[in-house]
């Protein structure tokens, strides 16, 4: 590139990579030379009708010059009208954008870390287990305890997990709180057991991924692959004129390419003369730039204001054009990649600490991703299977009980009848189903109505005290009648 200063005349109008590379590799082999700018200030394309070429292939071939020095990408097509040298550098096609902006701060951003359906999957799965521990909790035994301990013979017995208790226990337990309901049951400390596992796994994960979105900058990327820049027509995007890439899209196979290359032949505004107008095209915005990798970067380097987009499309190399000094050059370029002089240029002009855009190295992705199904699904199977479990072990706890009950009556050799086991659990289950009972039930009674006569008064034997100023008192207890309950009653 020419130099600011304009009083400068011949060689030291020039800076650049290509112009110190051609200075060691003259020093190295030992000529002169002398810098001038084709006329039309084109790399070289071939005309597909007349097939002349122009450019700085055009100077080649008609031997204005006998070398080109420029950043040329080698393809088949001037590779077959002239001669190129072993590359010096690689490259590939890359997309120039403009960064796009920050997104703004949302006021519900804390809800960013877990995908839309898991936030509705974690509220199915909460009333899910609120519902499940209400059931199971009236269903099995070992949840009906006596409100009263000191009190043996108390009459009633009562369940701690009412509907509203068993959300309140899920909810709490969610937010990781303390909570006075515990499950006492080995059905309900399934379930319980099961929701914490899920609340831990759901809350690291959440904080895990809170933390990256509060540290990833996000932006908003219209686009992020080749691939979406040739599904949309919002943005428009095209190369050089007369350039490698613009030969590429317009040879290329590949339908992807093939439908880009129809996109920008049919609007011809979408070419460029120069990467200045094409640079100038990207930052006035709703535009992207085709280009070689290696000034792409250069680019960059120079600007904060742009970025690439993607990876490459293709790998090819940048050599210079020189039919009579092509091996001699070719050997200077391998002897100073090797003795890595090359890569000494590259570093000087591309990641100079004065000119280089310093780039926080955190926002390359410019965002953090959701936690989806994929991602934690299988937190809610463990869920799902472990409820699964407990809805076993309740129905096993229940068959044992009750079991248990009308073996105690078959063992009460004085009652004239015996309850089967079925009906004892026809009983125990016609109470459970009731989601709309009380939290309190009737204690059962493991005696039977007709060994004692209905109305009965029961009597105990009077009662010695001290004597009291020389009186016995005597002391008659009495309980009103007791109403005796077949076992399994409510």
């Amino acid at each position: 590139m020419l130099k600011a200063d304009r009083n400068l005349t011949g060689n030291d109008r020039f800076e650049g990579f290509c112009i110190d590379l051609l200075k060691t590799i003259a020093d190295l082999i030992g000529f002169s030379y002398e810098l001038y700018i084709v006329p039309d200030k084109k790399f070289g394309a071939e005309n597909t009708t007349t097939g002349e070429w122009n450019g700085l292939v055009r100077e080649i071939i008609d031997k204005n010059a006998d070398l080109a020095m420029a950043p040329m990408t080698i393809n088949y097509a001037r590779e077959s009208v002239i001669d190129f040298t072993k590359p010096f550098m690689n490259l590939g096609i890359g997309i120039l954008f403009k960064l796009p902006k920050s997104m703004p701060s949302r006021l519900f951003s804390f809800m960013s870390p877990l995908a839309v359906d898991i936030w509705l999957y974690v509220l199915a799965a909460y009333a899910l287990v609120s519902c499940c521990m209400f059931i199971v909790a009236r269903f099995t035994p070992y949840e009906w305890q006596n409100p009263h301990p000191c009190v043996s013979d108390s009459g009633v017995m009562e369940n701690q997990f009412s509907l509203a208790n068993s959300f309140w226990f899920t909810i709490v337990t969610l937010m990781h709180q303390g909570c006075d309901l515990n499950p006492k049951a080995t059905s309900t400390r399934i379930i319980g057991a099961m929701w914490w596992f899920f609340t831990l796994i759901m809350i690291s994960s959440y904080t895990a991924n809170l933390a990256a979105f509060l540290t990833v900058e996000r932006m908003i990327t219209p686009i992020e692959s080749v691939e979406d820049l040739a599904e949309q027509n919002k943005i428009a995007y095209g190369t050089l004129e007369g350039g490698s890439t613009m030969t590429f899209f317009r040879d290329s196979k590949i339908e992807t390419y093939q439908k880009m290359w129809r996109f920008m032949e049919n609007r011809p505004s979408v070419f460029v003369t120069d990467y200045e107008e094409g640079v100038k095209r990207v930052l006035e915005g709703n535009y992207a730039f085709l280009m070689e990798s290696t000034i792409l970067d250069y680019r960059m380097q120079r600007d904060c204001n742009l970025t690439q987009v993607g990876g490459m499309l293709d790998s090819k190399g940048n050599g210079t054009d020189c039919s009579p000094w092509r091996d001699k050059i070719s050997l200077a370029i391998l002897d100073l990649q090797e003795k890595g002089v090359i890569q000494m240029l590259y570093n000087k002009w591309w990641k100079s600490s004065g000119v280089s855009c310093a780039r926080e190295d955190k926002n390359k992705e410019g965002k953090a991703n959701s936690l989806g199904v994929g991602n934690i699904g299988g937190v809610f199977v463990v869920l799902l299977c472990g409820l699964a479990v407990a809805v076993v072990a309740a129905i096993v706890e229940f068959f044992w009980n009750s079991r248990k009950h009308a073996q105690t009556e078959r063992n009460l050799v004085f009652c004239s009848t015996q309850q089967s086991l079925c009906s004892e659990m026809a009983e125990e289950l016609r109470f459970a189903v009731k989601c709309r009972a009380s939290r309190q039930r009737p204690a059962l009674r493991r005696q039977c109505s007709k060994c004692i006569p209905p109305g009965a008064t029961y009597v105990p034997a009077a009662l010695e005290v001290p004597q009291e100023n020389g009186i016995m008192q005597m002391i008659e207890m009495r309980k009103s009648p007791l109403t005796y309950e077949s076992a399994g009653d409510s």
